[in-house]
């Protein structure tokens, strides 16, 4: 995963990421999955995005390059930050979600299955490498 949530406190990666509307239920075995709330900052220049995931807060900016690639910033932030983030700048619903890890064919997969206003919506997402990157779809 380009994505750093754990470990490296500041990073800025590139993202190449592919997603999928989940249909079937075969995922679900042995996956563990974290609460998730985030919203949004307006901006007109790039995606600012506040997030608690389970007990932590994370504040990411990403920008778009070319394709499907986009430059990421993501931080860990404190979780007292992060619940001010969601409350005082981010506009719209917030989303929830619980968000599952699964190992499939050597890639990890990072399944949401929303919940509130967007109940019923699952979507898996998978990150890689290179845009032209071979990968097997469960």
């Amino acid at each position: 995963m380009t994505c750093l949530i754990a470990g490296d406190q500041s990073a800025m990666a590139k993202e190449i990421e592919r997603k999928f509307l989940v249909t079937g239920d075969g995922w679900r075995t042995d996956a563990v999955g974290l609460t998730c709330l985030q919203g949004y900052v307006p901006s007109s220049t790039c995606t600012v995005r506040a997030r608690i995931m389970g007990d932590k807060g994370y504040l990411t900016i990403k920008a778009r390059d070319k394709g499907v690639t986009r430059t990421e910033f993501e931080y860990e932030i404190p979780l007292s930050d992060a619940t001010e983030l969601l409350t005082r700048f981010c506009e719209g619903t917030l989303i929830e979600k619980v968000r599952y890890r699964v190992e499939y064919a050597g890639l990890v997969w990072e399944i949401d299955e929303f919940t509130g206003a967007n109940a019923g919506l699952i979507v898996a997402e998978v990150e890689l490498e290179r845009e032209d990157q071979a990968f097997e779809k469960p």
